[in-house]
């Protein structure tokens, strides 16, 4: 099969997000200038430098009340920081509970039962259990084609990992059973890696 986006796929439902997968998930958090905290995953996120290091995520819709995006692009718009959450499986019902299109006013940290626990370098909370936690201060925000499409850039300026999580020096992503979104309404949980050294 060949398609043009353009044309439309004349499937039952979009493969698009089916075949770039599985993707991480970036579970951010942030504060806006008013105090509320605001907590969404998003699937278009990943890594994308080392030194220093630095992460992306894209936001892909808008509220109504958000002038144009969601809450937390608003949020990091207008305070500068964000922190990205690692999201395992023991955790994917409260982030999924986080993923609605709740109004501004409403913290998810509350709505999905999860204790929260204040970044060291932004001012901004984070999802206490999460495995491991990323603080970031925005670097830019860049326009993509279409019209509600948002990336943010953020620079890694402190690092969070649950001891439990470190196996003999290594962060061990089995060991929680990081989680990756799949197309449709699929996800994935990692159990099993396995090693190649690549040449040179």
């Amino acid at each position: 099969m060949f398609y043009e986006p353009s044309n439309g796929h004349g499937l039952p439902h979009n493969p698009f997000s089916a075949i770039v997968s599985p993707r991480p998930i970036g579970w951010i958090s942030t504060r806006g200038t008013d105090g509320h905290e605001n907590l969404a995953p998003y699937s278009f996120f990943n890594a994308v430098a080392y030194s220093p290091p630095q992460v992306m995520f894209s936001s892909t819709s808008a509220k109504p009340d958000r002038e144009g995006t969601k809450d937390s692009m608003a949020n990091i718009r207008d305070s500068g920081v964000f922190c990205v959450n690692i999201v395992n499986f023991a955790l994917k019902d409260a982030m999924n509970a986080s993923s609605g299109p709740l109004p501004k006013e409403v913290d998810e940290f509350d709505h999905a039962g999860l204790e929260r626990a204040e970044c060291e370098t932004i001012a901004c909370s984070r999802v206490a259990a999460a495995p491991a936690s990323l603080e970031c201060r925005l670097t830019e925000i860049i326009r993509l084609p279409g019209e509600t499409n948002l990336v943010a850039f953020g620079v890694v300026t402190g690092i969070h990992m649950r001891d439990d999580c470190l196996k003999d020096g290594i962060f061990d992503i089995t060991s929680y059973r990081a989680l990756a979104r799949c197309g449709y309404q699929d996800y994935a949980a990692v159990s099993e890696v396995f090693q190649m050294t690549r040449p040179g």
